[in-house]
């Protein structure tokens, strides 16, 4: 009795000096541990006469009882307190302005080139990705551009060093044309267009020395102007307004005959004329042309029971006259001001 006594006076002295949680862990440990006190006290009942267990067993009990709950008092007073110590100390200021986690944005030429496939998608074409690195053959001569001809001259472009009559950088998309049609093993109808990167030697305000295009191909039995004529004017005015007029006129092209610049009535005036039009109410935005027999032929096509028409245009321009881009080279030029314009959540 004696021993339980003295144990709980140290216990209550000790209670006094617990101003931690590590502090109070370690007491629980001193007096409840595997040699803690109260623990040793415990084990001693065994050994008692049965005449004092019953005493001994009470007195150690009340111990035990008063360990327990000056233990979970103080554990709820530093347990508050470090609760509102962490409260103050992490405490947020609402009032204060948010600061802006950077965000990317799509590209105004990706936005543009899936609008492209989305409306071609639709009209029942295949999309078809050509190499950027091509051959002189596919490039020009099987688009009937002979070594010499002078449209050669309007296509100025990058050739691999040691290699200037075999390789270069593809001038347009209509290298995917030759592709595709030998590709095509049965030799039958096909319906594809293809966006891609091209190089040329231009550096303007208006042209780059890299920029995107994206071609169109047919080729069935019984194709007519009229089927160039119907896609057209279906594409141009499903991406720039019910409201654009469209206009055909006569051109050249090697690998189109007939062949027809397209135009469409300027969107600022409205066709009355003004300075990005030049005054004449019109804006050329694309070539086109039948197929000529000579392409068909080299790439393995009866021109006798096929036709086709092609048409090919800059996705650039569309992007410039879509977001009112009057420099073409801001669009490759990965300035972070420039491109965050485009942070569109509307489209998402």
């Amino acid at each position: 009795m004696f021993k339980i006594e003295e144990v709980k006076l140290q216990l209550l002295a000790d209670l006094d000096k617990i101003n931690s949680m590590e502090k109070l862990n370690n007491l629980k440990v001193e007096y409840l541990g595997k040699k803690g006190k109260i623990t040793e006290l415990t084990s001693q009942v065994k050994t008692l006469d049965n005449d004092k267990k019953k005493e001994f067993g009470i007195k150690l009990n009340e111990l035990k009882k008063l360990f327990n709950e000056n233990y979970n008092q103080i554990y709820t007073k530093l347990n508050e307190e470090l609760i509102n110590k962490k409260l103050q100390s992490e405490k947020i200021d609402i009032t204060l302005p948010a600061t802006k986690v950077k965000r990317g944005s799509k590209h105004p030429m990706s936005r543009v080139q899936e609008e492209f496939e989305d409306l071609f998608l639709s009209m029942g074409y295949t999309i078809y990705d050509g190499p950027e690195l091509e051959s002189d053959e596919n490039c020009f001569q099987k688009l009937n551009i002979a070594k010499g001809h002078p449209a050669r001259d309007a296509q100025d472009t990058f050739y691999l060093e040691g290699e200037y009559e075999n390789y270069l950088l593809r001038t347009q998309t209509s290298t995917a044309q030759v592709r595709a049609m030998e590709e095509n093993k049965e030799k039958g109808p096909l319906k594809i267009v293809c966006p891609g990167k091209v190089y040329r030697r231009d550096e303007d305000a208006t042209h780059s020395h890299q920029f995107m295009q994206i071609e169109g191909l047919v080729i069935d039995k019984d194709i007519s102007m009229a089927d160039l004529k119907g896609t057209l004017e279906l594409f141009l005015k499903k991406f720039l307004g019910e409201n654009t007029e469209v206009r055909f006129r006569p051109s050249f092209f090697p690998f189109t005959e007939p062949s027809v610049e397209v135009d469409i009535s300027c969107f600022k005036c409205g066709g009355k004329g003004c300075n990005l039009c030049k005054h004449t109410g019109w804006i050329e935005v694309l070539g086109a042309g039948m197929v000529h027999p000579h392409v068909l032929e080299m790439s393995g096509y009866d021109p006798n029971k096929y036709q086709g028409f092609a048409f090919g245009t800059g996705i650039d321009r569309f992007a410039m006259f879509k977001y009112s881009i009057t420099d073409i080279r801001t669009i490759y030029g990965n300035d972070i001001r420039f491109l965050t314009q485009f942070d569109r959540r509307d489209e998402e």
